[in-house]
């Protein structure tokens, strides 16, 4: 695959298979969002605006960061109040202003199931909830959190896919787990804000974890990151295309938000749109 640059200012590159043409290919988009803490409204302004752009770009699947609606949360923060019932009629409020998007849109955020809370990526089409992923492998610090177990796949367009949420790379049997149910592609929620001594430990660590994880299964793994800094912290930003024998195809610039797009080929015989 060739990168094809088409943004203005360069934060937005196509990449697509060369002689492919292009009705059989699903355009998926990840989205390097400002970091936003606590602030529903305007992460959610923020979703619209960055969605916008990559529907007007033709995605029809678009990755968006870990925990981006409330923010990630820390433990003793005001986690229960922040977080959503997915059928509530606060989130009922949300997915009304996600109606007017025509792209499926996978995001992150702070979910509540009676008392218990997870660190959920939920995918959403047309307003209405398709299903969500709950982070299976959580960081000492999430201990607000119950962990996930399951890892649904979903399909679009003929392109199985699933979803890890950041930590979960860390560990080969998450990824595994969706391969094994014959996903083509792994969306990848991130939100890498850390005390900076830390950012730069991990700064050129994210790919090669994500590389391995990416040759061990043969997916296509897409990731989502927040950038800038806050409270002491920084997220440089580890926004990426990585096709499944490893390569970094497509990257948006450290500290600097942004999109890429990629074209994923449709596999004939797949069928039509399923999930």
């Amino acid at each position: 695959m060739s990168p094809v640059d088409t943004a203005e200012g360069g934060d937005l590159k196509t990449l697509t298979d060369a002689g492919s043409p292009r009705t059989n290919a699903v355009k998926i988009a990840a989205c390097q969002l400002p970091y936003v803490h606590q602030d529903i409204n305007r992460a959610l302004a923020i979703i619209l605006e960055y969605a916008a752009r990559a529907e007007s770009q033709g995605a029809r699947l678009i990755c968006l960061p870990e925990c981006y609606l409330q923010g990630y949360v820390y433990v003793g923060e005001n986690t229960e109040e922040l977080a959503f019932d997915l059928s509530s009629p606060a989130f009922g409020r949300i997915l009304q202003a996600l109606a007017q998007l025509t792209a499926t849109v996978v995001f992150g955020f702070i979910e509540r199931e009676g008392t218990r809370l997870f660190n959920t990526a939920v995918v959403v089409e047309s307003g209405v909830v398709l299903g969500r992923y709950r982070k299976a492998k959580l960081l000492a610090g999430e201990s607000q959190f119950e962990a996930g177990s399951s890892f649904p796949i979903f399909d679009l367009y003929g392109v199985k896919f699933g979803i890890n949420i950041c930590n979960d790379l860390n560990f080969p049997e998450c990824a595994q787990a969706v391969a094994e149910q014959d996903a083509r592609l792994l969306l990848c929620p991130c939100n890498n804000m850390m005390r900076k001594s830390d950012a730069e430990r991990w700064n050129r660590k994210h790919n090669e974890i994500r590389k391995r994880r990416a040759l061990e299964t043969g997916m296509c793994l897409i990731s989502s990151d927040v950038t800038g800094e806050w409270n002491g912290r920084v997220s440089y930003g580890s926004t990426a295309a990585i096709e499944g024998n490893g390569s970094v195809v497509c990257q948006v610039d450290r500290m600097q938000p942004g999109l890429i797009i990629y074209e994923l080929q449709v596999v004939p015989g797949d069928g039509d749109k399923r999930v």
